[in-house]
């Protein structure tokens, strides 16, 4: 049984998607279409097929941001992922991305080809991905915040119940979105370490569960620690 056509849609600037990789992608899933655009305006329409995959300009995701309720509702099959053009100047920061509702994804645009296309292919299926070096420097920001100004004695503990520093850090990123082993790439730990660490946190928070911890962390990061 063959594939229902589903679209790509590349909302970018003019150049930015060569059309030897716009070969590539149609070659590697036959039943995928791409179509591009150089506006959100332009992507917040109905096409013949079903989207499956938005992939945004680093450029125009503030704008793609506006029309996220737009984009959810006309596409509400599709992953949206951010094009990643130059990986050593990114165009957006990374609490641009772990802070987005949108975003569900990172395409480095200078992999591999048959990198390239199997992130592609993980993202078509509805899997996140993210670079190790974006979620390395995440971590990183949040172990200096939460060391504080050099010279200032390490805060151990937070104003949620007695969570450690390390704890706080794990439940961010699980507030926002990021599974284990993400987490544990993110701070060269391993899974079941990560996992003994939720489990720490969901029992001093009281909670039932990871989503219901998290939703706790996101409503005191609102009203302030």
């Amino acid at each position: 049984m063959s594939e229902p056509r589903r679209v790509v849609l590349f909302i970018a600037r003019l150049g930015t998607v060569s059309e030897s990789l716009v070969y590539a992608l149609e070659h590697e899933f036959p039943w995928v279409l791409v179509e591009q655009v150089e506006s959100v305006e332009e992507a917040c329409t109905s096409f013949e097929h079903s989207v499956s995959l938005i992939l945004v300009d680093a450029a125009l995701l503030k704008a793609a941001e506006a029309r996220a309720a737009d984009l959810s509702l006309l596409h509400p099959q599709a992953l949206t992922a951010v094009i990643e053009i130059d990986d050593r100047n990114p165009a957006f920061s990374v609490s641009d991305i772990f802070g987005s509702r949108l975003v569900r994804g990172v395409l480095p645009m200078n992999l591999r080809l048959d990198v390239w296309l199997s992130v592609v292919r993980l993202m078509l299926r509805g899997g996140e991905y993210f670079p190790a070096g974006l979620i390395h420097s995440y971590a990183k920001k949040l172990t200096d915040e939460a060391a504080g100004p050099p010279g200032q004695e390490v805060r151990g503990r937070t104003h949620m119940g007695d969570l450690t520093a390390r704890e706080v850090q794990i439940l961010e990123m699980v507030s926002r979105g990021l599974q284990n082993k993400s987490i544990a790439a993110a701070f060269q730990l391993s899974e079941h370490t990560v996992k003994i660490h939720l489990h720490n946190i969901i029992s001093k928070l009281g909670a039932h569960n990871r989503t219901e911890a998290a939703a706790r962390f996101r409503d005191l990061q609102t009203n302030g620690l």
